[in-house]
C-alpha cells in the first residue's frame, strides 16, 4: 500500500523532471515532449480526475516555461497545448480500459477462490488432540485451483489423512482432484483398512480415466501419501504411493523423513500391473509433527539447480524460531516452509504446493475424540 502510494507521485515526478530540464537547457530546447508523458504515466496509478488534473498541470507548466523562454507561438505554444490535451483524453481511455481488465480480473479470482474452497475445503483446526493446518501455494497466481491436493477426515478407524498431486494442469486435473477426492470422503468411513482404502482409491481414478478417454485413459495418475493416525495418537500408518514422503518433525525441532518401506506407483496405473503397497507404522510421540508436502516442494530449485531438501533446511528453522520464542504452531510451520522454499527459489514459484501439517501436542495422551454420528 505504501508503495503504491509512492507510485502515484510518478507523474509530479516526471513535470518537476520536465521543469529541471528546460531551465537548464537552451531556450530551443524545449521540454514539452518530457510533459506529454507525464498524463500517460498517471494513466495507471491516477482516476480519470487525477489524471485530467496532471493533465492540466502539464499544460500550465508548459506556458510557463514557455513564457520564460520567450517561446510561446503556434509551433511552440499552441500546437504543444493542443497535444497535451489530446495526450490526457488518450490517458483517460487507458485508464477505463485498465480498470475494466482489473475488475473482470478480480471477479475472475473470486470465482476461482469460491471454485477452490468448493473442490478442496480448508481442513478441520483440530480434531480431537490431533492440530491440523492446510495451505495451498498456486504456481500462478491466475490460477488457484490446480492439481495438488489434501483431505483430513474423521472415521470410525481413525483421523485419515491423504496428500496427493495429479498428472497434468487444468480442468482435466481439477476432475481428477474431484474424483480423488469423493473416492476418499466415501472409503474413508468405509474401508476397515488402509490396503482396502488405497484400492478404492485406485478404482475410482480408473473410472474417471475410462470416462476422460484418450491420454488420461492410458496416463492419467495421482501420486499419493494415505495416513491413518491410532486412536491414541500414539503411532501413525503410511501408505505411500509414488509420493514424496512426509517428514516427522519431533519436539526438540529434530526431523526424520518416512520412508516407504517398499516403494509403490502412482495410484491410477492398475492396467499396468497389480502392486501391493506396504503399510508402514511409526511412532507419533507427544510434540510431534506430520509434515506432508507435494513435489512443488521437494523439486523446487534455486539459480544452480539444487532441489530444496526440508530434511535439512526446515530443522534449523525451527530450531531458531524455538530459541527465540514459543515452540511454532502448524500454521507457522507451513509458514516457515513457505518462506524458505521462496528464498531457496528467489521467489520463482515453479510448481504448485500442498502442504498439510498435523501435530500432537505435547500433553496429548488421550485418544481422538470424535463427535457423535448422526
Amino acid at each position: 500500500m505504501v508503495r503504491q502510494r509512492r507510485a502515484q507521485w510518478i507523474p509530479v515526478g516526471v513535470i518537476a523532471l520536465a521543469v529541471v530540464i528546460d531551465l537548464v537547457t537552451p531556450t530551443d530546447v524545449t521540454s514539452a515532449p518530457l510533459l506529454a508523458t507525464a498524463p500517460v504515466a498517471a494513466a495507471p496509478l491516477l482516476s480519470p480526475v487525477g489524471i485530467v488534473a496532471v493533465g492540466v498541470l502539464s499544460m500550465i507548466v508548459h506556458v510557463i516555461l514557455a513564457r520564460v523562454d520567450h517561446t510561446f507561438g503556434w509551433h511552440g505554444g499552441v500546437a504543444n497545448q493542443l497535444t497535451l490535451v489530446a495526450v490526457t483524453v488518450l490517458a483517460v481511455l487507458i485508464n477505463r480500459t485498465l480498470t475494466g481488465q482489473s475488475a473482470r480480473t478480480r471477479r475472475a479470482r473470486q470465482v476461482a477462490a469460491v471454485a477452490q474452497a468448493a473442490v478442496l475445503p480448508r481442513p478441520p483446526s483440530r480434531l480431537g488432540d490431533l492440530a491440523i493446518a492446510a495451505r495451498y501455494i498456486p504456481a500462478e497466481d491466475e490460477a488457484m485451483i490446480g492439481g495438488d491436493l489434501y483431505v483430513v477426515q474423521d472415521t470410525p478407524h481413525g483421523v485419515r489423512v491423504m496428500v496427493g498431486d495429479v498428472r497434468g494442469k487444468g480442468l482435466g486435473a481439477v476432475s481428477a482432484v474431484c474424483a480423488d477426492l469423493g473416492a476418499f470422503r466415501y472409503a474413508a468411513d468405509e474401508a476397515e483398512d488402509l490396503p482396502r482404502l488405497v484400492d478404492a482409491l485406485e478404482w475410482a481414478l480408473l473410472r474417471e480415466g475410462g470416462r476422460r478417454g484418450g491420454q488420461e485413459e492410458d496416463e492419467g495418475f495421482t501420486t499419493a501419501l494415505i495416513a491413518e493416525f491410532a486412536a491414541g495418537l500414539d503411532t501413525v500408518r503410511i501408505v505411500n504411493r509414488g509420493h514424496p514422503p512426509p517428514l516427522l518433525l519431533d519436539a526438540r525441532g529434530g526431523a526424520a523423513v518416512l520412508g516407504p518401506s517398499r516403494e509403490a506407483p502412482p495410484l491410477g496405473m492398475g492396467d499396468l500391473g497389480t502392486w501391493q503397497a506396504p503399510v508402514d507404522t511409526f511412532a507419533f510421540p507427544p510434540g510431534s509433527t506430520l509434515l506432508c508436502y507435494t513435489d512443488g516442494v521437494t523439486e523446487a530449485r534455486d539459480e544452480n539447480g539444487v532441489f530444496y531438501d526440508a530434511a535439512v533446511r526446515l530443522p534449523h528453522l525451527l530450531r531458531h524460531r524455538s530459541l527465540v520464542g514459543d515452540p511454532p504452531a502448524p500454521a507457522q510451520i507451513l509458514q516457515l516452509l513457505i518462506d524458505d522454499v521462496g528464498r531457496h527459489t528467489g521467489g520463482r514459484i515453479q510448481d504448485d504446493q500442498a502442504l498439510l501439517a498435523l501435530h500432537r501436542p505435547a500433553g496429548a495422551t488421550g485418544p481422538v475424540l470424535r463427535p457423535p454420528r448422526v
